[in-house]
């Protein structure tokens, strides 16, 4: 423990972004090669230049004893400095509306003034402290607000004070809420004008601070003012209009803030899939319960019944079913063996199971699952060009047409002209709002990928989104995509006289040598029926034509029709049968016993049972369905044929698939690309929109810009109802912004006014405006419940 002391007071190294440390904590230490958080209870632990260091596991002693030296250069090995929040080293905050604004601490964007953002949530995240700032400021200042507007309204009827004290009265208590409360507003309008980009910041500032100023001057030299501008005995003030402009602006900014917190619920659902803990067994054979961030590629890990797995890996004990709909959207427990692949933050739900970890950390489905959704919520649709380029010139000719309603009312305008001239410019001020057309895309993508997410389909950007629902052709590939991608057994066809069940067992018994995947598929299924197999002696391959050896000093071969002939044995008597299984797309092996013909066996690539209803509903969907595949042309037509799609493409190459994709879009279609392996990789780049299998490559992932995670074709379906969808809410956003602000700068304007008699406070300007953002936010969150 003293040893521990002495270490702690060393130099504690603290991440640049920390503002303030803590002090520290004696025996909170960090694990000096992987940076975790450790004890000094540690067991393990080591000694170097008199220093004691603790690790996480015996893994990370051991590269710590090889070169200590490495490791002290590089993780902090001092005391745990927590950093003030809410900055977290490591966080890239980012801008919701503008995603190219990336930097390594809070802030706000440069661009539009709005709150940067953490790219990826953290289930650790407090309350919002802008979100707790405003609301203290809002709370604080309400009062004030209330006194202010009631003094404007009813104070002269009262008659409590004269109307210059009344204005000295509304100035005392009005400057603490445009100078304190409204304070970041005026900040970050200033930074737009620095930064050249102006936005609602920008207007809010120019309109409350023009009433605010004004009412200063004319309260504290009313002299300079003409007599125009009196009204009831003094010169007209509006401490009111910047007080209730600044509260209802600080109200909608809490209601945003609010409402932008949802959002990233879907990516925290996920997050919240991974257990906190593993329970790992040592080299000795003990077992302890670690961290799940303490988990290395390569540790045995058990998971008891009910547990979730802690990271991806393989079997290697034991047996039992894993829900993994979280993540798939598959609804049934899959069955998992010794050699069966598992992902981590699925429910083991029965029987116990020991696995070997082989991806952790950022390198899990979960993880990359996290990152791609990500990614997609914080990319540009399209259709989101169009409102950048509007709200780009919006500002300046909102301050056009403020400036042009401050004149023209003023000259033109009944008495006291001028004095209506500057309320209806504030109004026009006010009730602009660049933030909901800039709003009206990004909310929508960010509520859909989420939402999709959950389904198992995953996508790249927001341009996928916004393209799938134009997709009118879709390219797929045969293995792996519409098939399992993996042989399967079957069935065998005996001669007369023998049993189907002992021309498979021989079979098994035989291939038990071979590494060949169709050897694999044989003796998999004959353990899994119970056949008694045998071990086969003299064993020998015949390179791609088949197997032979000896089965209890019997002769066996098994392969194809030409290492038959080679061993001098006819297989006329089964050629239709043999025949009638290559049509339906199966590979055909005979098998021979001591010189004579026993039987066949096939084996195919049976079609996934989700195939037929996933092409089915595409085809109602008015799609056209092509498959291009690798494989022979027979094997092609047999399959396509059973699932009735009517073009076909046989024994192509990835530069086949690739002008296939290119020669369709010359025709004038929109192409989505579906396939899983390497070879699919060129095509799945070239369509309008690449599907992958999440079962596939990560070549073929990397290059797609949508992934299914089970690898289900029924996915596509969902993710072009998805598409239509969110394509739609952003229409409905978009045509909202739009039309608030043709109609409301006019109105605020006073264009009405020669007609009806109408105008617009500034007070009910600044309502709208907050109204406006929160408006298209809630129609954004809709999409949550979308079927």
């Amino acid at each position: 423990m003293n040893e521990a002391l002495q270490h702690s007071h060393g130099p504690a190294i603290v991440h640049t972004h920390a503002q303030q440390a803590v002090p520290p904590v004696a025996d909170e230490l960090k694990d000096p090669v992987c940076g975790m958080t450790v004890t000094d209870q540690s067991p393990h632990r080591a000694k170097h230049d008199g220093r004691s260091y603790y690790f996480c596991s015996a893994k990370c002693q051991s590269k710590f004893a090889a070169a200590p030296l490495d490791y002290l250069k590089g993780p902090q090995v001092g005391p745990v400095a927590a950093p003030s929040a809410p900055d977290v080293p490591g966080t890239v905050y980012t801008c919701p509306m503008h995603p190219e604004v990336r930097q390594e601490h809070p802030g706000n964007c440069p661009k539009c003034g709005m709150t940067l953002e953490p790219e990826v949530p953290s289930l650790d995240d407090e309350e919002n402290p802008e979100l707790k700032d405003f609301q203290r400021r809002f709370w604080w200042t309400l009062p004030l607000t209330v006194v202010v507007t009631a003094l404007a309204m009813v104070g002269h009827r009262l008659g409590w004070f004269d109307m210059t004290t009344q204005s000295w009265i509304e100035l005392v208590l009005s400057a603490p809420i445009v100078l304190w409360a409204g304070w970041p507003f005026f900040v970050r309008g200033a930074q737009s004008v620095v930064h050249r980009s102006p936005n609602m910041w920008t207007l809010i500032g120019l309109g409350t601070g023009a009433a605010f100023v004004y009412s200063v001057v004319a309260t504290v030299a009313p002299g300079v003012f003409p007599d125009s501008f009196m009204s009831m005995g003094r010169v007209a003030v509006y401490f009111e209009a910047a007080a209730v402009i600044i509260s209802l602006t600080l109200l909608g900014q809490i209601l945003e803030l609010k409402a932008r917190s949802q959002t990233s619920a879907a990516i925290k659902s996920l997050l919240g899939l991974a257990p906190k803990t593993a329970r790992r067994i040592n080299a000795d054979g003990t077992e302890e319960d670690v961290p799940l961030t303490h988990v290395h590629v390569g540790d045995t890990l058990r998971v008891r019944p009910g547990e979730k797995v802690p990271v991806d890996g393989t079997v290697v004990e034991g047996g039992s079913a894993v829900d993994e709909s979280m993540l798939t959207g598959e609804p049934l427990p899959v069955s998992k063996r010794a050699g069966d692949g598992l992902i981590g933050a699925t429910l083991n739900t029965s029987g116990a199971l020991v696995m070997r970890s082989e991806r952790v950390g950022s390198q899990t489905m979960l993880a990359q699952i996290v990152q791609m959704v990500a990614q997609a919520q914080r990319s540009k649709a399209p259709m989101q060009r169009m409102a950048d380029k509007v709200a780009g010139v919006f500002v300046m000719a909102v301050v056009t047409i403020a400036a042009a309603t401050f004149f023209a009312w003023g000259w033109f305008g009944p008495e006291p002209s001028w004095v209506y001239g500057l309320i209806n410019a504030v109004a026009v001020l006010i009730i602009a709002c660049p933030c909901a057309l800039g709003l009206a895309t990004p909310m929508s993508i960010m509520v859909a990928t989420g939402k999709a997410a959950t389904r198992g389909v995953l996508f790249r950007d927001a341009a996928a989104i916004e393209n799938f629902r134009r997709v009118d052709t879709l390219i797929v590939d045969k293995t792996g995509t519409l098939t399992e991608g993996r042989p399967t057994f079957d069935r065998a066809v005996p001669v007369a006289g023998v049993e189907a069940d002992e021309v498979h067992r021989l079979a098994a018994s035989l291939d038990q040598g071979s590494e060949h995947p169709l050897a694999d598929a044989i003796v998999k299924a004959a353990r899994e029926r119970g056949l008694a197999l045998e071990t086969a002696e003299s064993f020998e391959s015949s390179s791609g034509i088949g197997v032979r050896g000896l089965i209890g000093g019997k002769q066996v071969g098994l392969g194809s029709s030409a290492l038959m002939e080679q061993m001098g044995i006819a297989v006329d008597s089964l050629l239709p049968q043999a025949e009638a299984l290559r049509a339906e797309g199966a590979s055909v092996m005979h098998l021979a016993l001591d010189g004579k013909l026993m039987g066949l066996l096939a084996v195919s690539d049976p079609v996934k049972p989700t195939t037929f209803e996933a092409l089915e509903n595409l085809r109602a969907a008015g799609m056209r369905v092509v498959m291009a595949t690798g494989d022979g042309l027979t094997t092609a037509k047999s399959v396509a044929a059973r699932l009735g799609i009517d073009e076909v493409y046989g024994e192509v190459k990835p530069a086949d698939k690739l002008a296939l994709v290119e020669r369709l879009q010359k025709e004038g279609r929109v192409v989505a690309m579906a396939g899983d392996g390497i070879n699919d990789a060129p095509a799945l780049a070239k369509a309008d929109v690449g599907v992958a299998m999440g079962t596939g490559t990560d070549v073929a992932m990397n290059s797609a810009q949508v992934t299914l995670v089970k690898g289900d074709l029924r996915g596509i379906a969902q993710a072009r109802s998805i598409s239509v969808a969110t394509v739609a809410n952003m229409k409905q956003n978009l045509g909202f912004a739009f039309v608030y602000n043709a109609l409301g700068v006019p109105l605020a304007a006073g264009v009405l006014f020669p007609f009806t008699g109408w105008l617009l406070s500034p007070m009910i300007a600044a309502l709208a405006m907050s109204l406006s953002s929160v408006s298209v936010i809630s129609n954004a969150l809709r999409l949550r419940n979308a079927r």
